[in-house]
């Protein structure tokens, strides 16, 4: 397979995304759900193995251009499945996906009750057994960050960010029935911001 074939086949796939996937952590008869899934660089491979998946992203142009990637190369998936909306007001059922996508998505809060509505919102529509893949910036082994409020920071790139916290993925355990299906992993990025990577399970 080449590298072109490769791509066509998987994808800009998240590497960790990729690594569930490989370690086969995903049931073929998953609902999936990627919430805030901008232009599908997530879903190629689901497409491409008629997984039931869904998407949802606030940027229209973002949809609009997933929304003709899979009218091209994927005709037997309804092109309505990918839709504009908010993480914080989801449209969908109570309990209606088994396997939830949020990568790179929860750092954009703009507050700490901001982040709390769209998990919560998350873990709604997440069914019980249901597994919630989560990737975003944390403070996890991250030095020179300045906290500005809410929860926000000014990292040392420059960007400023919600930080997903120790305290937080507690919460998240404790307070909302989840456990973990491997360890915490967290990638410092040239010490200038910190990427942390979730598999949490729905008790």
């Amino acid at each position: 397979m080449t590298i072109q074939q490769l791509n066509k086949f998987l994808g800009n796939i998240d590497l960790y995304l990729l690594d569930q996937i490989l370690k086969n952590n995903i049931d073929k008869k998953s609902k999936i759900l990627d919430a805030g899934c901008g232009e599908g660089r997530n879903l190629i491979y689901f497409l491409n193995n008629e997984f039931d998946v869904r998407g949802i992203d606030q940027n229209p142009d973002a949809i609009r251009m997933l929304q003709f990637i899979v009218g091209s190369s994927f005709p037997d998936c309804p092109k309505n499945r990918f839709e504009v909306g908010e993480l914080s007001h989801l449209s969908y059922q109570n309990d209606q996906f088994d396997y939830l996508i949020c990568s790179a998505v929860l750092h954009f809060a703009r507050s700490q009750e901001h982040f709390w509505q769209m998990f919560k919102e998350l873990d709604r529509v997440l069914a019980k057994e249901g597994v919630m893949f989560i990737r975003m910036t944390s403070d996890i082994g991250l030095t020179g960050h300045l906290k500005l409020d809410n929860q926000l920071f000014q990292l040392p790139d420059g960007s400023q960010r919600f930080l997903i916290t120790q305290e937080i993925i507690q919460t998240i355990l404790q307070d909302f029935g989840y456990a973990k299906i491997e360890p915490v992993k967290t990638v410092i990025v040239d010490n200038q911001r910190c990427m942390t990577t979730l598999v949490l399970k729905k008790n």
